[in-house]
């Protein structure tokens, strides 16, 4: 009987192509490959899976990260918006939390990667990363060293005058940008498809650009804000 039932849903269903409990470790939080990645302590396996090393990874929790994942309540249809947290009972702890999302924003992998990785079933992931990402952003608007500024007087001329000792006739700049594309799979979505889309190139990438100021540092900033804002409402990653 039950043998017949499952192939009667497999024949209703075809195109229902994801994993279930029973094709995932049992427990999220013991045993996972997320879990043996984070104990290892790696500074090029956190960079190579998140971007980031392991101080970046401490700083985010730390800087109110954690305490949001603990303290705020996942809004849910059937439960009360202004319910207490539950921490206790969610798959993952705050750096399981962090180490999806950013297994999400720098990877192109599918999300039954992201099931398998962390063993979670697919309304997890996805209720997860909806949510997690509007602590993530909360979290690092609230970090100095996560801000972007412009150079105060004093700065802008300065690193103006190393500028015009090398280029003479570049007067009124302080640093020097080059770009950056990064590849993406293709979204489900059609507004993210079409900002993504790069017609030169026929591919799909996040565009970005590298300031480099004239002391040698540099900093990163997101030339499509906008994508990263619809993402923030969207779960499916083809």
């Amino acid at each position: 009987m039950e043998l017949s039932a499952e192939l009667r849903n497999q024949a209703h269903n075809p195109r229902r192509l994801y994993l279930c409990h029973p094709q995932l470790l049992s427990d999220p939080q013991t045993n996972t490959p997320w879990q043996k990645l984070f104990a290892t302590r790696d500074d090029r396996a956190f960079i190579t899976t998140m971007g980031v090393n392991t101080d970046t990874f401490d700083f985010i929790l730390r800087a109110g990260f954690a305490q949001d994942w603990y303290s705020t309540p996942i809004p849910r249809q059937d439960t009360d918006a202004t319910a207490t947290a539950r921490p206790s009972r969610r798959s993952l702890d705050a750096a399981g939390a962090l180490g999806l999302l950013l297994h999400y924003l720098n990877s192109t992998m599918r999300e039954v990667s992201l099931q398998q990785i962390f063993a979670l079933i697919p309304s997890t992931v996805c209720r997860y990363v909806h949510f997690g990402l509007q602590i993530l952003l909360r979290t690092l608007r609230d970090m100095p060293d996560a801000s972007i500024e412009w150079p105060s007087g004093t700065q802008f001329e300065d690193n103006s005058r190393l500028v015009t000792q090398r280029h003479p006739r570049l007067i009124g700049a302080f640093g020097t940008v080059d770009g950056l594309k990064l590849p993406v799979q293709t979204s489900d979505d059609p507004e993210i498809e079409n900002a993504m889309y790069n017609g030169w190139l026929s591919e799909h990438f996040v565009s970005s650009v590298l300031a480099f100021s004239a002391e040698g540092q540099s900093s990163e900033f997101e030339m499509k804000s906008s994508y990263i804002d619809r993402r923030f409402g969207h779960c499916g990653k083809n």
